[in-house]
This record gives C-alpha cells, sequence and structure tokens, in this order.
C-alpha cells in the first residue's frame, strides 16, 4: 500500500495535481495572447473593407483639393530630415500588426525641424507645422521606410532631394502606417491586396490555435518526480556520483620517506637451476638476471599499469549511444541531433521536458532556452528572450 500524508494523498496524486495547474494555466495565458491578436486581425481586416467610407471631419486649416477626403489626423506630429543621402526601399504595401511596441527616441542620422499636425489624405501626407506646410504626394512617393525600433517613418519624394518624414508618438506610430499603407493601396486601386493579406493572416493565425492539453494521471508520474527538485536533483546527484571517481583517481596518494629507496634496494630473488642428469656432464649454471627495480614514480606506475576498467554501474555517460544527444527520452522521437524543426510539438511534450510557463504563447518552432527550458520561439529574433537566450534547436 502506497504511503499517504495527512490528507490521505500520495505523491503521484500532488504531482498530477500540480501538473494539471501548471497545463491549464499555460493554456490560458497562450489562448488569451492567441484571442488578442485574432481579435486585432478581424479588426483591421473590417477597417480595411470599410477605408475611405466615412471620411474624418475636415475642420482643419488645410485647404483641400475638390473631391479630397481626409482619413487620419493627429496633431503631435514632428518633421523630421536625414543628416545624410540615403536611397529607401519602394513603397509596398506589406502589413505587420505583430511587431513589438516602438520607442520614442530619434534614430541616430535624424534631425527635428519641425513640429504640427500630421493630416493623412486620400491623395497626400501633410505637416501642417510652425514654420509651413510639408506635403508628399502618393503620386510622387519613390521611397518609403518604418523604422522597426522608433516611430519613424521616411519618405523620398520625386521633387524634393532631401530625404524628410515623421516622428510620431509611440503609441500612434501602429495605426498611423496601417492607414497609410491602406491610402497608398487605395490610391493605386490595389486594396484588393492588402485584404487578401490580411485574410491570410487570419488563416495563418487560426493554425496556430493552442489545444486543450490533456489531464495528467497518478499513473504518468515518473520517480523522479518524489524527489524533491525533481529531475534536476536527481542529474545533479548522477553528475557528483560519475565526478568523484574521476576526482579520486586523479589526486597522488601520499608517498612515506624512504619507500623508493627501498623498493629500488630491494632485488628480485635468484632461480634456481634445475639439476643436471648424471649421465651428461654438468653444464655451467646460466648467470641470473639482473633484479628489476619497482617503478620509482606514480607517473611510471601510471604509465605500465594496464588500464583501469570503470566499476560496474559508474561507466561514462555517452549523450550518442541513445540517439537524443543529451534530451530525455520520450516517445516522439524528439533530439537535439538533428533532423527537421518541430513547428506542432505533441500536446505531451511538457511531460518529458522542461515547459516555459508562456510556451504555447510561442509562434516559431521548438527550441532549448539557456535555461533548461523549452520554448516555440525558434526563427524569431526575440527567441527565448525570458530565457536568458536561445541555447540549441530540438529536432525530430
Amino acid at each position: 500500500m502506497a504511503k499517504t500524508d495527512s490528507t490521505g494523498s500520495t505523491w503521484r496524486y500532488r504531482w498530477a495535481y500540480r501538473q494539471n495547474e501548471r497545463r491549464q494555466r499555460t493554456y490560458r495565458a497562450a489562448e488569451q495572447a492567441w484571442r488578442r491578436r485574432y481579435e486585432e486581425l478581424r479588426r483591421l481586416r473590417a477597417a480595411a473593407a470599410s477605408f475611405g467610407r466615412r471620411a474624418a471631419d475636415s475642420g482643419l486649416p488645410l485647404e483641400l483639393a475638390p473631391g479630397e477626403r481626409v482619413h487620419w489626423a493627429l496633431p503631435a506630429a514632428q518633421l523630421v530630415e536625414l543628416r545624410h543621402t540615403a536611397v529607401l526601399p519602394a513603397p509596398d504595401l506589406s502589413i505587420d500588426p505583430g511587431r513589438p511596441a516602438l520607442h520614442h527616441r530619434r534614430p541616430d542620422g535624424v534631425k527635428v525641424t519641425d513640429a504640427g499636425i500630421a493630416v493623412l489624405t486620400d491623395r497626400r501626407l501633410v505637416l501642417l507645422g510652425g514654420r509651413g506646410r510639408r506635403d508628399w504626394a502618393y503620386g510622387k512617393m519613390t521611397g518609403l521606410a518604418h523604422d522597426p525600433a522608433a516611430p519613424v517613418t521616411l519618405i523620398q519624394v520625386l521633387d524634393r532631394r532631401r530625404t524628410s518624414g515623421l516622428l510620431l508618438p509611440a503609441e500612434a506610430a501602429a495605426e498611423f502606417r496601417f492607414t497609410l499603407a491602406l491610402a497608398f493601396a487605395d490610391a493605386i486601386e490595389q486594396r484588393g491586396t492588402v485584404l487578401a493579406q490580411l485574410d491570410e493572416l487570419i488563416a495563418e493565425h487560426d493554425q496556430t490555435r493552442p489545444f486543450r492539453p490533456a489531464i495528467a494521471t497518478p499513473g504518468q508520474a515518473r520517480i523522479t518526480a518524489a524527489v524533491p527538485g525533481g529531475r534536476r536533483t536527481v542529474a545533479v546527484a548522477a553528475a557528483a556520483a560519475l565526478l568523484l571517481p574521476a576526482v579520486l583517481f586523479e589526486s597522488d596518494p601520499p608517498v612515506r620517506p624512504g619507500s623508493d629507496v627501498a623498493a629500488a634496494a630491494t632485488a628480485a630473488p635468484t632461480p634456481t637451476a634445475a639439476p643436471a642428469p648424471t649421465a651428461a656432464p654438468t653444464p655451467t649454471a646460466a648467470p641470473a638476471p639482473p633484479p628489476t627495480a619497482r617503478p620509482t614514480s606514480r607517473a611510471a606506475a601510471v604509465g605500465r599499469a594496464a588500464p583501469k576498467q570503470p566499476r560496474r554501474g559508474t561507466a561514462a555517460p555517452n549523450p550518442e549511444r541513445d540517439g537524443l544527444c543529451g534530451a530525455p527520452a520520450n516517445p516522439f522521437g524528439y533530439d537535439y541531433c538533428g533532423g527537421s524543426r518541430i513547428r506542432k510539438p505533441d500536446i505531451r511534450v511538457c511531460d518529458y521536458f522542461d515547459c516555459g510557463q508562456d510556451f504555447w504563447a510561442g509562434r516559431g518552432y521548438l527550441v532549448q532556452c539557456r535555461d533548461g527550458a523549452l520554448s516555440l520561439t525558434g526563427g524569431r529574433a526575440d527567441a527565448c528572450a525570458t530565457h536568458d537566450g536561445l541555447r540549441r534547436t530540438v529536432w525530430t
């Protein structure tokens, strides 16, 4: 009969309870992150489909051309210019709503020359500044670039040599970039390309919806769960057991004074010649071999000794022998050796590997971080950002 505590539950039942709590907590966090991105993509899709139907209020100190409509306005924009000459990439219609939050800073080589109200119409981008007005017509744009780390957008046009743009508040940069892409696409009659791109992003996101984890049962508990610290404690104890014999073997034993002299002065016993037959003449006995001295140093003794066999049960570990290259034994064939990347791991992977709390919220392939935790952020710039960085890839 299994030993129980004061509540009548065994360590296996306690392990199953903790596992289920951790799985549910991880699943809820991943589901919330997935739901937030899904709702954002649907909002952008609806905004792109109805773009231009409801123009903004034109109560601005800006003279509009006949038929020109205002889509967006922001009163806290700054006009910036590049200190050096640069060639920007051609304007495209790419939409990336999953970029990390931007920081309100001015990149190197960019200077602020004015400030005012930024206005997006169906024909141009305008800055109404204190020193005058700056226009960027969509039909004259030859280059457009958004800074990936700062809320800065640089624009090149045909009728202006110096590259200029806008520095916006960090919280308004994403909405500005999306509206600018829609306005530019609508001006060149390519809004359908933006809608198709958003539909593709929504379809890809549907495939990444986290699955509800399986229920852990007491029968799945391994014996390491009964040890305080779990598998890490067992691993440390096993490493200490393997290293201790090696340390003892390399350490020199104490040498008593005079032992080397006594070993060198002791001669081997002289063999006695066998008696000769009586009929034959007695031959002269061969001289005895010279005495062989024992080794006078530990280095010589070790050099002549036969290789020491490891004791049973203490053989050195071979990570390649089991074909996993150090990965824990698992029924899925996941290892650290090589093969194919894992983008959709088995839902039971956390029963055999140490998964981080944000494991199911990752978007990428399976990797191991430097702190030993598994993460689904492989292939991303922020892979294992909360786990001391990337260590290696998990393969199948």
